[in-house]
């Protein structure tokens, strides 16, 4: 009889993405309404949760032997299932290398690990192949373009440290690269003088949960100085690619992150 978890409910997307990837999907019996990857888990499972709120008897009712939550936003529902007796696993990916190792632990926890490592030296060869194009484009250009990404527009919020080693190899120099390396919100939140006075050569938009709207990023007192907004370089990616912090941030984000940096290339 196998001691590896059976019925899994996962309680953000990226758990959902890797377990399909893994071919081990027939595990999860309940995911988050706010799950978007992969598209055909959102008919095939139930929806049990959201993301900070729900209903506990939902997550009950399917009878889990494990639910994977994400960090400190769900300590509470964590602590609750806990009491009730069921195991949680909490991840806490806020970095590349986050990602990856959050990977190999679904792995290890499902009894794939060959196959987790399969996947993770895809990513790994996408990424150094990002970072020696990369390091080409620079030595021909002669300078990394600077990058502004923002998170969320009232107030300000600058980018997470995974979008910001995003950015890094891609061959970009995040403006607030400091800021991404703490966790909360409240540390990443510039003003519009610090922006104006970064000079970024981009700004990358991924509002969480609506549309990046460039011509009022471009219409903001003052900002018709930065050289973004003087060459016409503001860009979006959805929040579902490069604010998750799964396999499909460094897929998917990764090489829109390049298009973008370097448009002559590609």
């Amino acid at each position: 009889m196998s001691r590896l978890p059976q019925r899994i409910v996962c309680l953000t997307t990226e758990t959902v993405e890797v377990l399909y990837a893994l071919g081990e999907q027939e595990r999860i019996v309940g995911i988050s309404g706010y799950t978007v990857r992969p598209p055909q888990a959102r008919k095939e499972k139930p929806k049990v949760f959201a993301f900070t709120s729900g209903d506990i008897a939902k997550i009950l009712a399917v009878e889990p032997d494990l639910v994977l939550t994400f960090s400190d936003l769900q300590a509470d529902i964590a602590r609750d299932l806990i009491k009730a007796g069921i195991p949680v696993y909490a991840l806490n990916m806020r970095s590349v290398d986050d990602i990856l190792a959050m990977i190999e632990t679904l792995g290890r926890l499902v009894g794939a690990e060959d196959r987790a490592q399969a996947l993770v030296a895809g990513l790994e060869a996408q990424i150094a192949a990002a970072r020696a194009l990369a390091a080409e484009r620079i030595a021909r250009g002669g300078q990394r373009p600077r990058v502004y990404f923002e998170e969320w527009d009232e107030p300000l919020i600058s980018g997470l440290r995974w979008v910001s080693e995003l950015i890094e190899i891609a061959g970009g120099e995040d403006v607030f690269a400091e800021r991404a390396r703490s966790p909360l919100a409240a540390d990443r939140r510039p003003t519009p003088e610090e922006v104006i006075a970064a000079a970024p050569d981009i700004i990358v938009g991924s509002w969480c949960g609506k549309h990046f709207r460039p011509e009022r990023v471009a219409a903001r007192p003052g900002w018709e100085a930065i050289p973004a907004v003087k060459q016409g370089r503001l860009h979006e990616i959805k929040s579902a690619i490069v604010l998750t912090p799964g396999p499909v941030a460094i897929s998917e984000g990764l090489p829109l992150l390049e298009k973008i940096l370097w448009p002559a290339s590609a």
